[in-house]
């Protein structure tokens, strides 16, 4: 496997969904829910309809069961998530119990190597140069939540690393970096 980079830059993530945009909703959202969650890419692809959704508008919440521990994670959905979670949703009639990220051939949904091709392809159309891949999703997410002011150890235990040095390390983080880190609680 070979090592891949968070997307560091705003403007290259806008740019990103710009173009996926441009080619299917279900590619954008794939990309946004990575990037706003951190869920791994196994269980993006293997969510369905009614993980996300409760019939109505998008669910606050998406739970997964963790493989290593089997316990139950919430993932918080944002309005970014939401926003295009409705309008991808809003396109075909679903059931509660189809896969949320359907391939076009048939009701199974798509594969890594597919996931890997649409999030490669975007990238390098909007000239990011880095090695990307689908893991890009999940160490955007831990870099951006990181510099957001979320504690490095709960980037840890999302990641199920085993040392701050090891998710500093995934993340594309070097300490000696002076990049203010923003806490904002917003009160």
């Amino acid at each position: 496997m070979q090592f891949v980079n968070p997307i560091r830059d705003l403007k290259t993530i806008q740019a990103m969904k710009e173009e996926l945009r441009k080619h299917s909703i279900r590619d954008l959202l794939l990309f946004v829910l990575g990037i706003n969650t951190g869920i791994s890419l196994l269980d993006l692809l293997n969510l369905t309809v009614q993980d996300v959704w409760d019939g109505q508008k998008a669910k606050s919440f998406l739970y997964t069961k963790d493989e290593k521990t089997g316990e139950e994670k919430a993932h918080y959905l944002n309005s970014k998530i939401a926003e295009i979670l409705t309008e991808h949703l809003s396109n075909i009639n679903w059931k509660p119990e189809d896969y949320l990220f359907k391939s076009k051939k048939d009701c199974r949904p798509i594969t890594r190597q597919q996931a890997y091709r649409i999030i490669n392809h975007s990238a390098r159309e909007v000239g990011i140069s880095e090695k990307i891949g689908t893991h890009t999703l999940r160490k955007t997410f831990g870099y951006h939540a990181y510099y957001r002011g979320v504690a490095i150890s709960i980037l840890k235990s999302i990641f199920h690393h085993h040392s701050t040095a090891e998710t500093l390390k995934y993340l594309g983080i070097d300490r000696a970096e002076k990049k203010p880190i923003q806490v904002d609680v917003n009160l």
